[in-house]
C-alpha cells in the first residue's frame, strides 16, 4: 500500500478528475466509507449520537456525506461548522466525534473557534474516556507530510484515511495523534499510484514472499544461518538472534561465539551447532577468531553479525576481517549487519565499497547517528528520508528501527512499518530481528523482501502479545516463540 504526501495526493486527484472522477463522485464515495468505519466502530449506526464537526473545505465536505448516511442508517448526527461564531455545546453528550475539520490542506496554525473546539473535545474526553474520537483522513492539526503538530491538536483514538494513508500519520507526533489508521478504498484506479516509492508493510505484501514448506524438505532445504555474536557480557543476545533464525525456519543455525560462551549456553539453546572462537581476557571475539571463520562462510546461506559483540579492538579487527576479508563478493552469503558490527563499522573508513556482500543493516537511530557521523535528533526529524539517503549511499538495504521501521532499499524503494507497539521497547528485540532477517535470506529471500517480511513479522509478534498480555511485560525471549502463529496469519 502505497503512502502518498500531500503533493502526491492532490496529483492523484487531479489524475482521477481528467479520467472523469469527478471531485464530488470521490467525496461521495470517501463520505460513504467514513461512514461505514464509524458504524462498525460504533457496533451500530441506530439510535447513537455522533457529532460531527464540519471544516470549509474537501475534508469537511467529506465529513457532510458520513453525516447525510449516518442519519439515514438512524443515528442522531450534529454537525457543527467551523464558520460559527461559537464552539459546539453537545461535544460531552454524544458517543462519538468525528473530525472533518481541516485535513491535508492545514499551513496555519489553529486559532480561535476552532482551536476552542479542539481544546473542548480533548477537556471531554478526559472527563468522559468512552467518549470516542475519530478523524477523517488526518486529525486536524496534524501536518500530513511531516507529523509536526499544533499544540492543539487532540489524539484520536481511530483515522480513517482515504485512498492512500499519509506520511504525517507514520512521522514525528503522527503515530501518537492518529491512533489507530484504516485506509479506506474511495475509488482511485489501480495504476495511479504506482510511481510512488514509499510503501506501507501490509500482509499482503508479505504473505507472498514467505517461503514455502515443501512436503519432500529436508534440512538443509530451508537454509544455514551462521550467527556471529556475544561476548562476555552479552550472552543473551547471541541466543535471541539463534531463536529468531530459527523460528523464521531457517533448517540450521550455527553460533560462532566465545568459546567459554558456547560453553554457557549450549546446555539451554540445543538446535544450533557452534563454532568456539577464540576470546580477549574480557570475553570478546579475538581478531584471530577470522580464521576460523572466513574459511567456511561459503558454507552457510545467510550470515548475521554484531549481536552483543562488544567493542573490543581485537574484535573490531576481527568484524573488518570478516566483512572486508578473503573470497569474492559473488561468493560471500547475504549479511545482516546490527548492534556493535555497525557500532564498529562506523570508525571504518571507506567501508561501503569494501564491503564484500549483499548486506541488510539494522541500526537503531544511535546506531544510525553513529554511521553517518551525525546525532539522533537529525535521524529521527525525518526518519524516511535519512534511511533512503544511507541505502542510496550505501548500495545497500537499511532498516531503521523504531515505532514504525523504515526499510529503504539501494533503489530509493521505502517502506514503513505498519506497527509501534511499545511493549517491544525492552532489551533483545533487536536480537530476535537480526535473526529473523538472516533466518529469512538463509531460505532465499532477496535483501529488501526479508527486510520488510521481518519487520513485519516481528512487529506483529509484538502486537499479538500486547493483544493476549497488554503493553507491558513482554521480554525478548517471548518474540520467537509467537512467530508460528503470525506465519500461519500470513500463509
Amino acid at each position: 500500500m502505497k503512502i502518498v504526501t500531500v503533493e502526491e495526493m492532490r496529483a492523484l486527484e487531479a489524475r482521477c478528475e481528467e479520467a472523469g472522477i469527478s471531485t464530488a463522485e470521490l467525496m461521495e464515495r470517501a463520505g460513504l466509507a467514513v461512514a461505514r468505519e464509524v458504524r462498525s466502530l460504533l457496533g451500530g449506526a441506530a439510535g447513537r449520537r455522533i457529532l460531527v464537526l464540519v471544516g470549509p473545505g474537501n475534508n469537511g465536505g467529506d465529513g457532510l456525506v458520513a453525516a447525510r448516511h449516518l442519519t439515514d442508517w438512524g443515528t442522531n448526527v450534529s454537525v457543527w461548522r467551523s464558520v460559527d461564531e461559537a464552539p459546539p455545546t453537545n461535544i460531552g453528550s454524544v458517543d462519538l466525534i468525528l473530525d472533518a475539520i481541516l485535513g491535508t490542506g492545514r499551513s496555519r496554525p489553529l486559532t480561535g473557534v476552532i482551536k476552542e473546539t479542539l481544546d473542548l473535545v480533548r477537556d471531554a474526553k478526559t472527563r468522559k474516556p468512552s467518549l470516542k474520537t475519530v478523524a477523517l483522513d488526518i486529525p486536524t492539526g496534524l501536518d500530513a507530510n511531516t507529523g509536526s503538530v499544533d499544540p492543539s491538536v487532540f489524539p484520536a483514538e481511530v483515522t480513517i484515511t482515504l485512498g492512500f494513508p499519509k506520511q504525517g500519520l507514520y512521522r514525528g507526533a503522527g503515530p501518537h495523534t492518529a491512533g489507530q489508521v484504516i485506509q479506506v478504498d474511495i475509488g482511485i484506479p489501480n495504476g495511479y499510484a504506482d510511481g510512488i516509492a514509499l510503501e506501507l508493510i501490509t500482509p499482503a505484501m508479505v504473505g507472498p514472499v514467505l517461503p514455502r514448506r515443501p512436503m519432500d524438505a529436508n534440512k538443509g532445504t530451508f537454509g544455514k544461518v551462521l550467527v556471529i555474536a556475544g561476548s562476555g557480557n552479552f550472552i543473551g543476545a547471541a541466543v535471541l538472534a539463534c531463536r529468531g533464525a530459527l523460528r523464521a525456519g531457517a533448517g540450521l543455525v550455527t553460533l560462532a561465539a566465545p568459546a567459554r560462551l558456547v560453553d554457557m549456553v549450549a546446555g539451554s539453546l540445543v538446535e544450533p551447532t557452534y563454532i568456539p572462537l577464540p576470546a580477549t581476557s574480557n570475553g570478546a571475539i579475538a581478531a584471530s577468531g577470522a580464521k576460523q571463520v572466513l574459511p567456511r562462510l561459503g558454507e552457510f546461506d545467510a550470515v548475521a553479525i554484531g549481536c552483543g559483540l562488544g567493542q573490543d579492538a581485537e574484535t573490531a579487527a576481527f568484524v573488518e576481517a570478516v566483512l572486508f576479508g578473503g573470497g569474492q563478493a559473488e561468493t560471500r552469503p547475504p549479511i545482516v549487519i546490527d548492534a556493535d558490527a555497525l557500532n564498529l563499522l562506523a570508525g571504518m573508513g571507506g567501508w561501503p565499497a569494501r564491503l564484500k556482500a549483499r548486506a541488510v543493516l539494522t541500526p537503531h537511530p544511535g546506531e544510525m547517528a553513529r554511521v553517518l557521523n551525525s546525532n539522533i535528533k537529525a535521524v529521527q526529524e525525518d526518519r524516511v528520508e535519512t534511511s533512503r539517503k544511507a541505502a542510496r549511499g550505501w548500495g545497500q538495504t537499511v532498516v531503521l528501527k523504531g515505532a514504525h521501521t523504515v526499510v529503504a532499499g539501494a533503489d530509493g524503494l521505502t517502506r514503513i512499518s505498519p506497527f509501534a507497539v511499545p511493549a517491544l521497547a525492552t532489551g533483545g528485540t533487536g536480537d530476535v530481528l537480526t535473526g529473523i532477517i538472516a533466518g529469512l535470506l538463509a531460505q532465499g529471500v532477496e535483501p529488501f523482501e526479508a527486510a520488510s517480511a521481518g519487520v513485519y513479522l516481528h512487529g506483529r509478534a509484538g502486537e499479538r502479545f500486547t493483544e493476549l498480555h497488554g503493553e507491558s511485560g513482554l521480554i525478548a525471549s517471548d518474540l520467537p516463540g509467537l512467530l508460528p502463529d503470525v506465519f500461519q496469519e500470513l500463509r
